[in-house]
């Protein structure tokens, strides 16, 4: 089987099993499992899987700089946007994270709202000055211009401050086996601290994020009190969700 066959094969494994073990299919095709893991090397190098110990999951298309995801898959993230906006309630307060699907929430909360919204994105920020009867508070720091969100030592020592209902978490995978991940170290620092200061946190998953993984753990799936996403019930990865114990929360 020539190089571009096999790497095609797993692409479509990639696909349809939502994980690669590189000694298994290394056996199943007869051929040095040395060979396997240099062909998800290249995979990986091209940004179509996310090698793991073993072998490879499929890498999320939610990685790319902040003007690519604005423009990818937004009727998806309306439709967990305004699921999640709906976990706001009058008088709570709420973290909500950076990123396209968070600026959705922010643009899907009712303009009679009274709430707190805690936040380290400038762009969600700016997209509630004209929630008359929201409360507003911008965590400073160091801007990763990425995702246009604050983090670093600044901003996990200003969220220390906060004690909110809910966090809303935005990560760019979702994946029984990867647990919540995202593409850069400091950004799942910024997410773990967020999340240690709401009583509840909520997981913002739009269909492309389900069962894809990206390089950063932010946290394991049990740690949640659950994940909105408009992915189908027939999934594969929410089928295992569910079995997992893991509230689905449809949008």
């Amino acid at each position: 089987m020539l190089a571009a066959q096999r790497r095609a094969l797993l692409l479509a494994r990639l696909h349809s099993d939502q994980r690669l073990v590189a000694k298994t299919i290394a056996a199943e095709l007869g051929i040095a499992e040395d060979t396997i893991r240099r062909d998800l090397r290249d995979l990986a190098a091209a940004g179509l899987c996310q090698r793991v110990y073993g072998g490879a999951l499929p890498a999320s298309p939610a990685v790319a700089d902040y003007p690519t995801r604005s423009h990818l898959e937004t009727d998806s993230k309306q439709r967990v946007a305004i699921g999640a906006a709906a976990l706001v309630q009058p008088g709570t307060t709420a973290i909500l994270d950076g990123g396209t699907t968070a600026l959705a929430v922010a643009q899907a909360l009712p303009a009679e709202l009274r709430a707190t919204v805690v936040t380290h994105s400038p762009m969600v920020a700016s997209a509630l000055a004209g929630h008359s009867y929201v409360e507003v508070y911008l965590l400073g720091g160091r801007l990763f211009k990425h995702s246009v969100v604050t983090c670093g030592a600044g901003a996990v020592e200003a969220a220390q401050a906060v004690n909110a209902d809910v966090f809303l978490l935005g990560v760019t995978g979702v994946h029984p086996d990867a647990g919540l991940t995202t593409g850069d170290a400091d950004e799942a620092a910024m997410k773990r601290a967020l999340a240690r200061r709401a009583a509840d946190t909520y997981v913002l998953a739009s269909a492309e994020k389900i069962g894809a993984a990206s390089r950063f753990a932010v946290l394991p799936l049990t740690a949640v009190a659950g994940v909105i996403t408009d992915a189908p019930e027939q999934d594969e990865t929410v089928s295992r969700l569910h079995n997992a114990g893991i509230p689905v929360i449809q949008a």
